[in-house]
């Protein structure tokens, strides 16, 4: 496993590479395992300046790592286990983060005292209809299962809905979410604020099904319990008081009345053995008239046990059987650069780099520039070779530059003092692509570092910029710019600054994804 400097190869630019192992674009990992993982690549990525944890911190966690869980370990052992130790680290220079980390963790507490307050609320219930008459048609009871049974048909249309529109949160449960993973910001305008909102926002977008899957088990359960208290302190205040049923309706006569009854109550009655009251009982009962309210109140509450609390109890069994799985097996897709990189250094897979550069002599001060940006870009262990320079008039050469195709990327070097032409840089760019191996990369690199010197102004260096980025879209390459011979030097806040961006643009040019 490497992690310092890159090989360096100066050596003409067919020189042979290896091929790296093909690598799963997927790891599962338990839920502590993945957010230190996260709250880690928050640091590694965010903190531009590398004050806060610095390249002999991230060599220092890979090899420890390694070293732990030895040359067998998965791929995913040693991205937890490297994790696991950062934080340690971290944790002793900066008592904010494990505050933070804990912060994005779902607070437990919060389901029960859900789960309570939504009991609570059935049982402080107290009115049945109006006063001790119940109206059949109107009882708190019968309106929780129009409810339910609605709530049952939404469900059941999300099963034909894509499984992106399944496991997205529904306004519900997101604010049950962001309740339960309420994260503290440190003060504003810190570098570890801004590793904080990172991670806040990568951590929310890979464990937003397992929060959406436990704030359904919440809100089952706090349904179940909510239609708990009210059966209850129905039948409570029904020992303390005499209810008596009747109902009354513009529209509806006893027929209707009792077709809808009979719907509604079917499972109370199948439940009990109770029937439902006939027509002429039904008749009997219009208001002013009305009977005592037992035969009724025992027909809701069983309704109620039967549609509500039963299914709803299920549902949460099935919601938390959902979240076991999805916190043992949180997803993490390693085709970020990020991950790549570190996987490469693990593994001792070389990325291999090939650099052609175009009419441009490379000064030492920005080969040790390049050096630096492929570091940062691929990690330490990256094989670069500089291949001869091409002249200028060269460039329908370019195809058989070096001998045979390349394994890895290519990088063809420019120098933004000269203007960009179709016929000359275009062309060399195409002969280029002819080289590409099956999963290599052509990636234009304009090194800024002259036309810095020769000409700071701001408004001219955009124009350049756009300049080449134009000539590049001809091409369908992606093009990158790099101050190589300012990355050479010792790291200033605004150069590591410029570096990290020129890498982090390098990496996902090479790779995808993001640093």
């Amino acid at each position: 496993m490497s992690t310092g400097t890159p090989v360096l190869a100066l050596l003409p630019a067919g020189a042979p590479p290896g091929c790296a192992a093909g690598r799963p674009l997927v790891m599962a990992l338990d839920e502590s395992s993945a957010l230190a993982v996260m709250t880690l690549r928050s640091f590694e990525t965010a903190d531009h300046t590398h004050a806060l944890w610095t390249d002999a911190d991230r060599a220092w966690a890979s090899h420890a790592a390694a070293e732990v869980v030895g040359d067998g370990a998965t791929d995913a052992a040693f991205l937890a286990q490297r994790a696991r130790l950062g934080l340690h680290r971290l944790g002793e220079r900066f008592k904010s983060v494990p505050r933070a980390v804990r912060a994005l963790r779902w607070r437990p507490w919060l389901g029960g005292a859900s789960v309570l307050a939504a009991g609570l609320a059935g049982l402080l219930v107290d009115r049945l209809g109006g006063g001790q008459r119940i109206n059949i048609l109107m009882p708190p009871v019968l309106m929780l299962l129009l409810w339910n049974l609605a709530v049952y048909l939404l469900l059941a249309l999300g099963i034909l809905l894509p499984q992106r529109a399944i496991d997205r949160p529904r306004p519900l449960r997101r604010a049950i979410s962001r309740l339960a993973v309420g994260l503290r910001q440190p003060p504003g305008g810190s570098e570890l604020a801004a590793v904080v909102a990172q991670l806040s926002c990568d951590w929310l977008r890979i464990a937003t099904p397992l929060y959406a899957a436990r704030a359904a088990r919440v809100l089952h359960l706090a349904a179940a319990s909510f239609a708990t208290g009210l059966l209850a302190g129905l039948y409570l205040r029904g020992l303390a008081f005499e209810y008596h049923a009747s109902w009354e309706s513009t529209f509806l006569d006893p027929a209707s009345v009792h077709g809808l009854l009979a719907a509604a109550l079917a499972p109370g009655a199948a439940l009990t053995g109770i029937p439902v009251p006939s027509v002429g009982e039904i008749a009997a009962i219009r208001a002013p008239s009305g009977e005592n309210a037992a035969r009724w109140l025992h027909l809701l509450a069983a309704s109620g046990a039967v549609v509500v609390i039963v299914p709803r109890l299920l549902l949460a069994l099935f919601a938390w059987l959902i979240e076991r799985r999805r916190s043992a097996k949180l997803a993490i897709g390693l085709d970020d650069a990020y991950f790549q990189r570190l996987l490469r250094d693990f593994r001792g897979d070389p990325a291999q780099l090939t650099v052609v550069p175009y009419s441009y002599t490379l000064p030492s001060a920005a080969a040790a520039g390049l050096q630096r940006l492929a570091v940062r870009a691929l990690g330490g262990n990256t094989l670069l070779t500089i291949g001869p320079t091409l002249c200028y008039g060269d460039e329908e050469t370019s195809g058989n530059a070096g001998g045979a195709p390349q394994a890895g990327h290519l990088l063809a070097l420019f120098n933004a003092t000269a203007t960009p032409e179709r016929e000359t840089h275009g062309a060399f760019l195409a002969g280029l692509a002819g080289r590409l191996g099956p999963v290599g990369r052509l990636v234009a690199l304009v090194d800024l570092s002259a036309f810095l010197a020769r000409a700071p102004d701001i408004g001219r260096c955009a124009a350049r910029r756009t300049a080449w980025r134009e000539l590049c879209a001809s091409q369908q390459v992606r093009c990158v710019f790099a101050d190589l011979a300012a990355s050479s030097g010792s790291a200033t806040s605004d150069t590591a600054g410029r570096l990290d961006e020129a890498a982090s643009a390098l990496a996902q040019a090479l790779e995808g994804g993001s640093r």
